[in-house]
């Protein structure tokens, strides 16, 4: 051995000099031989065939210090791995949304009582209720704005811009009215009512749910045109909360538009005449709505007119243009001994006054009394 070395106990109680130190360098005292990896076999078990030496021991136990450092490290270990796995599998179960409800609807088409005057769009609009109706978006006023129990100032304002729009898109926008739009209407709608308006665009039904002036004034564009970029409107918008997680939007408005025929080639000065719709629109919005900037159409009430009584209420508006009048005032028959789904045609009397003096009357129309925020009502 090289050097001097202390026993695994530390050095001997013999602290004095003498012989016994010259041979400290090569004697062993009983804590370093029971400290020993190897242990040497005594004779008689060396007597045997194949005998080692030699045998190993059992290794030293670690002592507490380092038991306590191996648990914590073990701990830390553990505990990273368990934020590891929480962080990819949160341990709540996510709660399930409200689902939207499918849009219910309803069209009646208003019939004139003879012939559909024609002129101007000017001359036309002057001497109709329209006369003093702000054009196109202008039209659509917001009612003075408050907080409810439940929703915000700039909650209740989102969902009345959230409707505005979609009024103005669905109403005013000439590439929807002509049918050649309807991206712009459908990605205001929650995402559990897409599935409905694209299938009332495609494959409208008269079942209270596909019809596609439920959601949108839309025209043929190759039997009608606009007579010039003014439409007429007028009506109101009111609020109300539904829930502690649901506020409620009604939008009752006139839109009169000026149209003539799609025909090619110069028309006539005289050629246009005057199309009224009167939408009543209820909205509901969740916070997650609020939040993406969409609503939910739960019910629409649509009254349009000229048309006839028997026109498709399914599909595109079918306006009765300058000169021409319906075949018959009366509406499509009903059998109720028919078997399937039942029907009932509805059908109205187009009756309004004439002359600016009646601007004022056609406010609020009779038998749809404006809705005032925090009452308002839903139509059976």
């Amino acid at each position: 051995m090289t050097g001097r070395g202390e026993p695994p106990e530390g050095a001997s109680g013999n602290a004095a000099g003498g012989d016994e130190d010259e041979y400290r360098s090569v004697v062993f005292d009983e804590s370093f031989v029971r400290a020993a990896r190897l242990q040497e076999f005594s004779a008689q078990e060396r007597m045997g065939e194949h005998a080692r030496a030699v045998r190993s021991l059992p290794a030293r136990h670690l002592r507490s210090g380092s038991r306590a450092a191996l648990a914590l490290i073990v701990l830390v270990a553990l505990a990273f791995a368990a934020a590891v796995y929480l962080g990819f599998r949160h341990p709540y179960q996510t709660p399930l949304g409200r689902r939207a409800e499918a849009l219910r609807t309803t069209v009646i088409p208003l019939a004139p009582s003879g012939t559909v005057p024609g002129g101007t769009a000017a001359g036309l609009y002057a001497n109709s209720p329209a006369a003093q109706f702000r054009t196109g978006a202008a039209g659509i006023n917001f009612p003075m704005t408050g907080r409810t129990d439940h929703f915000s100032d700039s909650q209740v304002l989102t969902a009345l811009t959230t409707v505005k729009d979609y009024l103005v898109t669905s109403s005013l926008d000439p590439d929807v009215l002509t049918g050649g739009a309807l991206r712009q209407v459908e990605r205001l709608l929650d995402p559990d009512q897409t599935e409905q308006f694209e299938q009332s665009m495609n494959r409208p039904d008269d079942d209270g749910g596909h019809a596609q002036a439920g959601w949108l004034v839309r025209f043929d564009p190759a039997k009608v045109a606009l007579a010039g970029s003014e439409i007429r409107v007028q009506g109101t918008l009111a609020y109300a909360e539904e829930g502690a997680d649901t506020l409620e939007v009604v939008s009752d408005h006139t839109f009169t538009y000026a149209l003539r025929p799609a025909v090619s080639g110069p028309q006539p000065a005289d050629s246009a005449s005057l199309f009224t719709v009167r939408r009543e629109l209820h909205f509901r919005f969740d916070r997650e709505d609020l939040r993406l900037h969409r609503l939910e159409l739960r019910t629409s009430y649509v009254q349009a007119g000229p048309q006839a009584c028997s026109a498709d209420r399914t599909g595109t508006l079918r306006p009765l243009l300058a000169g021409e009048r319906a075949v018959s005032r009366a509406p499509a028959g009903t059998d109720p001994y028919a078997t399937g789904r039942p029907t009932a045609a509805l059908c109205g009397a187009l009756q309004f006054k004439t002359g600016p003096s009646a601007a004022k009357a056609s406010e609020g129309s009779p038998g749809l009394p404006a809705p005032t925020a925090g009452s308002l009502r839903s139509r059976p």
